[in-house]
């Protein structure tokens, strides 16, 4: 294995010794670029809570499933998770490349009765008399029942697994057989916990059958 630099090899108690901050960078970024949204919910209160994820992921088409992991919710309170549990509903609301910025802030924890809708300059909107907010300024979002939580227990954390009930997207980006082009949606990219990316289509190939796999040299 050598590609012209010289490569870091951390075995897995190597991993456990780094320091808490370069641990979790690295560890934050091995996956790859990820999906970067925002999850807007109400409490049973009516305050509104917006916060970014980088975890969401399809989980099946029929019925469409989407799942995104929620952190420890121990001595840390987790306003989206405790709206989510007490409404049964949030929206998902893909991030472009015009609102990186204030995406990124709603990260900070503020208090419970500051909205960062608010705090970050964003327009919650309410569609179809849906319960929670969606991101006025998001061009691609998602109204998502919750259906089911499942608990990982060696960190506890827990991915949510959520229902589309509504779908929102720019007809601009979507072609005729319903694939959807983020380069055409401005959507963006996240590495880690704050480096942002671009995204840019570079290619497109057909369903993959085994008889059609191209003879590679």
């Amino acid at each position: 294995m050598n590609y012209g630099f010289d490569y870091m090899h951390y075995t897995n108690q190597q991993i456990k010794d780094l320091n808490r901050v370069r641990r979790l960078n690295i560890i934050n970024s091995v996956s790859g670029i990820k999906p970067v949204n925002l999850i807007g919910t109400i409490s049973d209160k009516d305050q509104l809570n917006l916060a970014i994820f980088s975890s969401v992921v399809h989980l099946g088409s029929d019925p469409a499933l989407l799942g995104f992991i929620m952190r420890p919710t121990g001595d840390v309170p987790r306003h989206t998770y405790e709206n989510i549990k007490s409404t049964g509903v949030y929206t998902i609301n893909h991030v472009q490349q015009s609102i990186i910025k204030k995406a990124h802030y709603t990260s900070a924890k503020v208090n419970r009765g500051v909205s960062e809708f608010d705090a970050c300059n964003l327009t919650a909107e309410f569609l179809n008399e849906f319960k929670a907010p969606f991101v006025n300024e998001s061009q691609l979002k998602m109204g998502m029942k919750l259906v089911d939580e499942i608990p990982i227990p060696i960190n506890g954390t827990v991915m949510m697994v959520g229902e589309i009930q509504h779908l929102y997207l720019p007809d601009v980006a979507v072609a005729d057989n319903g694939w959807i082009n983020l380069e055409t949606a401005h959507g963006v990219g996240i590495s880690g916990l704050n480096s942002y990316y671009q995204l840019k289509q570079i290619d497109s190939f057909p369903y993959a059958r085994p008889h059609e796999i191209p003879d590679f040299e």
